[in-house]
């Protein structure tokens, strides 16, 4: 039995839904390989909450726990922070220095993805589609009119380091601009602002089982709401998600194709995310979301379900990278 801390929380907008992650990692996982541990991580408060309701708090000198004199060492750690510092390459380093292996990227390909304006760059790099985009950084004076003039409207507006659409605007009208700005400025002191590409949002899941590579079918999305923001994300009823997704053999296969290969590129490990918009231009890659949402609802633990994957076979795999 080896002993895996679950880590939860955070410190962003995404903390409400990565305690929920975190729970579920704890209810599915393989009681009978591994022993967890729900640590939740909040500014300088990481602990461990015991049955007894009292907290248990992280040596972060080791990253050890002691509870009820009994000293714990854990053997791996599962990832389930959204947002910083569990997505963006800063736990990751911590635990790389302590030498504890975990179940998400590592800190290059973690702090790329994270960055929505770096990982664009990145990936269009390789000459696939991405939308044009304006980066905005605070204290910067903006000229709403030439952005307007170069990306037009609709447009997006949102924080280059942060996820579940926390932060995000679309916006119609130059008069919503600043304030969309606004919003996601209190996100995030760099601001991406991409011109709309119609389409159809899909998804692609992956995981690597050792040296494989898994690749889930495809999700839809179909957001009720103007766009799938943080509320339809999360708000039963307010999107419709379809697995696997209803497109040409052709699309599937592209998708697929190019989420691998990107996989590899960009030098992920563990389960994985890919989000593209296919729209009568072709095909634009849209986000990678490297610690996707982790509850039983979620796209990815949806995508393995319908390749006939359990939620607590997808957690095994994930774990049992670490010690294979």
């Amino acid at each position: 039995m080896k002993n895996i801390a679950i880590i939860c929380g955070g410190d962003s907008g995404e903390y409400e839904i990565s305690i929920k992650s975190g729970r579920v990692v704890s209810e599915h996982l393989d009681k009978s390989k591994y022993n967890g541990w729900l640590v939740e991580i909040k500014g300088e408060d990481w602990f461990y909450q015991g049955e007894d309701g009292k907290k248990y708090f992280i040596d972060k000198n080791d990253f050890s726990l002691t509870v009820k004199g009994e000293r714990i060492s854990f053997d791996g750690v599962f990832n389930a922070i959204h947002g910083t510092p569990g997505e963006d390459g800063k736990m990751q380093g911590y635990l790389d220095m302590l030498d504890i292996p975990y179940t998400s990227c590592g800190v290059d390909s973690s702090a790329l993805s994270f960055n929505k304006h770096l990982c664009n760059r990145f990936i269009s790099a390789y000459g696939i589609s991405v939308a044009n985009s304006v980066v905005i950084r605070k204290g910067e004076k903006v000229d709403r009119k030439q952005v307007i003039d170069n990306l037009g409207l609709p447009l997006f507006v949102k924080p280059a380091r942060s996820g579940s659409s926390v932060g995000v605007s679309k916006v119609h009208k130059e008069d919503d601009f600043d304030e969309a700005v606004r919003k996601a400025l209190a996100e995030d002191d760099q601001v991406l602002v991409e011109e709309y590409i119609e389409g159809r949002e899909l998804a692609c899941g992956l995981i690597n089982k050792g040296e494989e590579l898994i690749v889930f079918p495809l999700t839809e999305i179909i957001s009720k709401k103007d766009f799938f923001d943080y509320e339809a994300k999360y708000t039963e009823g307010l999107a419709h998600e379809v697995t696997p997704a209803k497109v040409d053999v052709e699309v599937e296969q592209d998708i697929k194709t190019l989420s691998a290969f990107l996989f590899r590129q960009m030098g992920c490990k563990g389960f994985v995310r890919f989000d593209y918009i296919l729209s009568g231009k072709g095909l634009y890659f849209l986000e990678v979301n490297a610690i996707p949402g982790m509850t039983e609802a979620s796209l990815l633990p949806q995508m393995a379900n319908a390749f006939g994957m359990s939620i607590t076979e997808l957690f095994t795999i994930a774990l049992d990278n670490l010690f294979e």
